[in-house]
């Protein structure tokens, strides 16, 4: 009789959390799936959900399993390795963070929109220079907020971060453009 082994290094453990949590209000369900969703956690199944092992996730759940507590409901903290199916955890897991690299991709073509529209319109302001760099500190910081959560890398990434310099890059031609314009006007 062969025994059964735990995860293969190839193969990470997972933290899975099992909740219910009242149904009424519902903001109570929502704040909740919130709260995975910014953890980077994926649902296996209604009121299941997981994460990569490791000190921060089991921080961030053990604090989410008291506040569902709080809310009179019920929670239980699992660690976990898959007997089975370990390679469809891994793509769900891959896919959401492909969803999040996506979202930060089309906002990347935005941004170049934006640019776009403003050599259209020969806009060439300090104001306009500032709103660009705001919204590129927001695309970066959730970059950041992303690149956090995902553990194994996920097939966007290195497109993802190609775009954000290519936005980066785009804005420093824009701002040397501003410079240029400013310099004409004194």
């Amino acid at each position: 009789m062969s025994e059964v082994s735990a995860s293969t290094p190839s193969e990470p453990s997972w933290l899975v959390l099992v909740y219910r949590v009242p149904s009424e209000p519902t903001r109570l369900r929502a704040t909740v799936w919130r709260r995975l969703r910014s953890m980077g956690a994926v649902y296996l199944q209604n009121s299941v959900a997981a994460m990569p092992a490791g000190k921060t996730s089991e921080h961030a759940l053990r604090k989410l399993r008291r506040e569902i507590l709080d809310m009179d409901g019920s929670a239980l903290l699992l660690s976990a390795d898959a007997l089975v199916g370990s390679a469809a955890i891994m793509a769900l897991f891959q896919k959401a963070r492909d969803a999040e690299y996506e979202e930060i991709l089309d906002k990347c073509n935005d941004f170049h929109t934006g640019l776009e529209k403003e050599y259209a319109e020969a806009h060439f302001t300090y104001g306009e220079l500032e709103e660009n760099e705001v919204e590129l500190v927001k695309l970066r910081g959730w970059m950041d907020k992303v690149i956090a959560r995902d553990t194994f890398r996920a097939p966007f990434r290195e497109k993802t971060t190609a775009a954000l310099q290519a936005c980066s890059e785009a804005l420093e031609a824009y701002a040397a453009r501003v410079y240029e314009e400013d310099g004409d006007e004194a």
